[in-house]
């Protein structure tokens, strides 16, 4: 049982009532006094997480992109690229070709999904005020498979570095013999948590849309860039930048509102869940 109580400072508390055995044997509630605004990770950096994450992720797949773009690669070359089963020979010819572009790039796409587990988890905070099911089921999901980014990332930045003592040739060579079992992970868990990205960025679009954080628009363009490939040494493409433009657009206003403190479940932890009112169906 919950209530909520004004202090004489003007600070707003939430109080929570359970029952605890009395002496004699009966039940008596005990009060806990709670700051309202205490939830994770903060205000400050669950706002900025959300507006830094997508802008760093995105600058990341731009990078990637124009690192092969601006490689001095023939058509014939970037034709015998795009023929092969995977995009790991272009990239590692682009490594020798641009390499502080890719390293950059790369470098900047790892960050934006360390950001991004904070920033999800804000979000799966607001939208666990009107549907805590939905919101716990996909916050957990999304960050366990944010991690197989990081093991990608690793697995990329070795590849990079065989290239200077191997040649580009030898390299390519040990990366591709055995690039199955290298990008699925050590027993599949890296491939596993993929699919449980997948799945929770759909479980958390279900809610945040229930919920009314979400409109139809920013729904559709977070699924999106919800879809965006997995796997080592992959390609990124014009229309990966354009959909984590659209991830900016989700994120970057809502962690803007974070910041301002005006985002209602956040600030009244829940006593204004009964408020919403349902979205129809063409919104933003």
């Amino acid at each position: 049982m919950a209530d909520v109580r004004v202090l004489p400072g003007g600070e707003a508390v939430a109080m929570s009532l359970h029952h605890t055995p009395a002496p004699e044997g009966g039940a008596q509630e005990e009060a806990v006094w709670l700051p309202r605004r205490i939830w994770f990770p903060g205000r400050f950096i669950g706002g900025t997480a959300c507006i830094l994450a997508p802008v760093v992720w995105c600058v990341g797949l731009l990078l990637r992109y124009l690192a092969v773009r601006t490689a001095g690669f023939t058509p014939e070359q970037l034709a015998w690229y795009d023929s092969q089963p995977f995009p790991s020979y272009g990239q590692l010819a682009a490594f020798q070709a641009n390499p502080d572009l890719i390293t950059a790039g790369y470098g900047c796409f790892a960050a934006g999904a360390v950001l991004l587990c904070i920033a999800f988890i804000a979000l799966a905070g607001i939208i666990a005020v009107h549907a805590p099911r939905l919101a716990c089921t996909g916050g957990t999901l999304v960050v366990i498979g944010l991690f197989c980014r990081l093991y990608w990332a690793g697995v990329d930045h070795t590849a990079f570095q065989l290239i200077e003592p191997l040649g580009l040739e030898r390299a390519t060579q040990l990366v591709m013999a055995d690039y199955t079992d290298i990008s699925y992970g050590p027993l599949r868990v890296p491939i596993t948590a993929a699919f449980a990205l997948y799945a929770g960025t759909a479980v958390l679009a279900i809610g945040a849309f229930r919920s009314g954080t979400f409109g139809a628009g920013r729904l559709v363009l977070f699924l999106l860039a919800g879809s965006l490939w997995t796997g080592a040494l992959k390609e990124s493409g014009l229309l990966d930048v354009v959909l984590s433009v659209g991830l900016c657009a989700v994120f970057v206003p809502l962690g803007i509102r974070v910041l301002r403190d005006t985002v209602p479940e956040l600030r009244s932890q829940g006593v204004l869940a009964a408020g919403r009112r349902p979205l129809r169906i063409l919104s933003w």
